[in-house]
């Protein structure tokens, strides 16, 4: 214990952080005895270590004249009381309770209680604090600024925030309008994390306050962990969406699952119960914040044995947030210093996160439009093979009806066989059988437009389908076929039927197919390597 009122010096400069000493309020505790010297106060001892209740506070000589300020940082309290001496002996004071300190708070959750201006000499200042939790500390951040220091703070912290929250808004819009068009769940999640840490950002800068000028400051406090802890379970719930299912697969996935819901239970715990056990609720919160940090690392490690794709972009967009966010719950539990740039990191890593997450998303958002590029290509691939004959490569039996069977006006049906295949089989044995069908296959393609419709509908059996008015000659193709060299020099001619007729209904199909298949009948009967053609019946027509 020191006692202070010497004329120590110091080396104070405008807007430095002043050292303050501390003592537990008692009974008979006046601010001109304080001043005086009288009382012990603690310089040593971390305040974080110290109990909630009522204290007071003192700075450490000051000698500041002109319009001044006293600054500090937001903290849980019921009321802090603002005493300041001049070197005339004066004192003067301003006591701010929750909704006061709300209305003096500054950007950066910083209260600002201004001084009257006076001739001689601002030489120390004394805090009465009331109700302190002691979350962060009883008094933290203590400054004297001039006005315009407090403007050129203010400015630069609204260029932050503002900057912050406008890179929110750009990328909750563009997340929401992909999402809105592509459908990926961790899109929303992502959305959801941004939308708590906009929130986040107004209600810890303390403009949420300038907003709501009767909201309570301690109020503004509780909506503060809520917002982050509702960012910090979306940050979850984004990364296991964000990963391959695998990741999270098996006993990390449960993990996570629990270390969300006691975040979510903390959370919601300190919302509700802060006003009767601050100092309990905080440290529930800071010990399930820390709980949830600590899967990280499993969960990187998992990806890692993985390969995940995605493990390189989340380490980069993630790194900084998960440490810095660590280092504030350290100094939350007083095992490092705190400070303000430190209490304030949120901002500066989820700017970093948030600029990178957003990359990670372009890059989780290609990898899955190659993945379902891939997949349409396969399924194209499929169809493919269903719809193919394997051997020759045009349309099979079930496909050429599925496209002919509907087709409106008349149609001239073509079935084209082989002559004597069996033989040729016998000849040069299946495999050569099977060249024979692919060459014959090439030939009808080759010498119909491209209107018809080619199919492979039998073992040697072929078949033309086009509009009747489409010019198909069938002895062009049987010309073509004698002229066409067949493997082992083998010779292959073939028979062609014709009819031309509706094809609207199945049972035109039949129909139609009956009498082309008449007309073949007829081409092999007289002699083979020959075309015949006839007409559907009048009936048929109309």
């Amino acid at each position: 214990m020191l006692t202070l009122f010497a004329s120590a010096a110091h080396a104070e400069r405008p807007g430095d952080t002043l050292p303050v000493c501390v003592t537990r309020a008692q009974t008979g505790m006046t601010p001109l005895r304080l001043f005086a010297g009288k009382t012990a106060f603690d310089c040593v001892s971390p305040q974080s270590v110290l109990p909630g209740g009522d204290y007071w506070a003192i700075s450490s000589p000051v000698h500041r004249t002109g319009p001044l300020a006293i600054q500090v940082a937001s903290l849980w309290q019921k009321r802090i009381t603002f005493y300041a001496l001049y070197a005339d002996g004066t004192v003067v004071s301003a006591s701010l309770d929750q909704h006061g300190a709300a209305r003096h708070l500054q950007l950066g959750a910083i209260i600002e209680q201004s001084l009257p201006e006076r001739n001689a000499p601002l030489l120390r200042v004394l805090w009465h604090i009331e109700g302190t939790g002691n979350m962060r500390g009883i008094l933290r951040g203590a400054r004297i600024v001039n006005p315009q220091q407090s403007v050129g703070a203010n400015l630069k912290m609204a260029g932050l925030y503002g900057g912050f929250a406008g890179l929110c808004i750009a990328l909750l819009t563009y997340n929401l309008a992909l999402w809105v068009a592509l459908r990926y769940r961790f899109q929303l999640a992502y959305c959801a994390m941004v939308t708590a840490l906009l929130l986040y950002a107004l209600s810890s800068s303390g403009a949420l306050a300038w907003a709501w000028p009767d909201l309570a400051n301690n109020d503004r406090i509780r909506i503060n962990y809520l917002t982050l802890g509702i960012a910090a379970v979306a940050a979850f719930a984004f990364a296991r969406a964000f990963f391959e299912p695998r990741v999270f697969g098996g006993y990390l996935g449960r993990l996570a699952t629990v270390a969300s819901g006691i975040m979510t239970v903390a959370t919601l715990a300190f919302a509700v119960f802060a006003p009767v056990a601050p100092y309990l609720t905080d440290r529930a919160y800071t010990y399930a914040f820390l709980a949830q940090m600590g899967v990280a690392g499993p969960i990187l490690w998992r990806a890692w044995r993985l390969r995940s794709d995605y493990l390189g972009m989340f380490v980069l967009a993630w790194g900084a947030p998960i440490t810095l966010a660590c280092l504030r719950a350290f100094s939350s539990l007083g095992l490092i210093g705190w400070s303000f740039w430190l209490d304030n990191s949120t901002l500066a890593s989820m700017t970093i996160e948030a600029l990178l997450s957003s990359i990670a998303v372009a890059y989780r958002i290609r990898m899955l439009s190659r993945e379902r590029d891939v997949a349409r290509e396969r399924e194209i691939a499929a169809l493919l093979l269903a719809d193919t004959d394997s051997l020759t490569g045009l349309l099979n039996r079930r496909a050429f009806l599925t496209e002919v069977i509907g087709r409106s006006g008349e149609q001239t049906l073509l079935i084209a066989d082989l002559d004597h295949f069996k033989r040729v089989n016998e000849t040069i044995g299946h495999d050569g059988g099977d060249e024979v069908l692919r060459v014959f296959a090439r030939t009808l393609r080759e010498s119909v437009p491209p209107e018809a419709l080619v199919a492979r509908i039998g073992g040697e059996e072929f078949a033309i389908v086009a509009p009747a008015d489409v010019l198909i000659e069938p002895r062009a193709i049987l010309e073509k076929l004698r002229a066409g060299r067949m493997p082992y020099d083998v010779t292959v001619t073939a028979s062609i039927g014709t009819c031309t007729g509706p094809l609207l209904r199945e049972v035109d199909w039949k129909a139609l197919y009956a009498c082309a298949d008449r007309a073949l009948f007829e081409a092999k009967s007289a002699g083979r390597d020959r075309v015949r053609g006839r007409h559907l019946p009048d009936r048929w027509a109309a």
